[in-house]
């Protein structure tokens, strides 16, 4: 039984593949969306001498898609380091905002990325819109339905979070009657 216990123990370490495959794909998407800024400003500066309206949406378009692949950079980052920190080394030193004690932490985090991704994905789809074009407002309320999803789950988390606090201290400090 102890050998089992110990296979178990050290079956934590299989997450380093999730580790490395998260780190080594926001690399890939890092690195992409930095050959996309230099092909990007190649073509506005050395292909398009004349600067017209519909050049600027083409810039718009492009640097909300960049925004896009930045973000989700920074979303495999944050879940390769939350693993790493919660599986493999928890003294991991994390900056203050991106303290990560437990998975629902890497899950808010992680939430609070993609809210922001959806909004900014929307808006590359409002650069783009042409007027008559009404799947847009199919595609808002989509988005407004996930994105009030996030805030909820994210919400109740925060409140269940703080219960959870609230009932651990009650507990740690039990109230002393003074009555005799």
């Amino acid at each position: 039984m102890n050998v089992f216990r110990n296979i178990l123990a050290g079956s934590r370490y299989l997450v380093i593949i999730s580790v490395l495959g998260t780190l080594v794909g926001s690399i890939i998407v890092l690195v992409y969306g930095a050959v996309t800024v230099v092909s990007v400003l190649i073509e506005i500066f050395f292909n398009h001498i004349v600067f017209t309206t519909e050049e600027v949406k083409i810039v718009a378009v492009s640097s909300v898609e960049l925004i896009d692949l930045f973000l989700l950079s920074t979303i495999l980052y944050i879940v390769s380091l939350g693993l790493y920190r919660l599986f493999i080394d928890p003294t991991l030193p994390l900056p203050g905002w991106l303290e990560i004690g437990d998975l629902n932490d890497l899950k808010e985090r992680i939430l609070g990325v993609i809210i922001v991704l959806l909004a900014i994905s929307f808006l590359g789809y409002v650069v783009e819109w042409k007027f008559g074009d009404y799947s847009i407002v199919a595609l808002g309320l989509a988005i407004g339905l996930v994105l009030f999803a996030i805030g909820y789950s994210l919400t109740a988390g925060a409140l269940n979070s703080k219960s959870t606090q609230s009932n651990k201290s009650k507990d740690e400090n039990p109230v002393v009657d003074n009555q005799q």
